[in-house]
């Protein structure tokens, strides 16, 4: 493997980039759809820590998941790309 180019390096940091905000705002998302019913049905304290746990717990798996599904995707099409 030879070495990368400016614009190799250009693509790579942009990718990086996409995928850490779009795994974010993911998982704002579905932290949110878990969480959010606590609040706005005023549950109890348990209810409410237990929906902030799992949201948590379910932001987090959703955020390394992208994470992963966007950069594995960037180095499968690189390898096509004679990269």
């Amino acid at each position: 493997m030879g070495r990368r180019t400016q614009a190799d390096r250009d693509a790579i940091t942009i990718e990086i980039g996409y995928a850490f905000v779009s795994a974010g705002f993911a998982a704002a998302v579905v932290f949110g759809a878990v969480y959010g019913p606590a609040p706005a049905f005023s549950l109890s304290a348990a209810t409410g820590h237990a929906l902030a746990v799992a949201g948590g717990i379910a932001a987090g798996a959703v955020f390394l998941l992208r994470i992963t599904h966007v950069l594995g995707r960037f180095a499968r099409r690189s390898e096509n790309d004679g990269r």
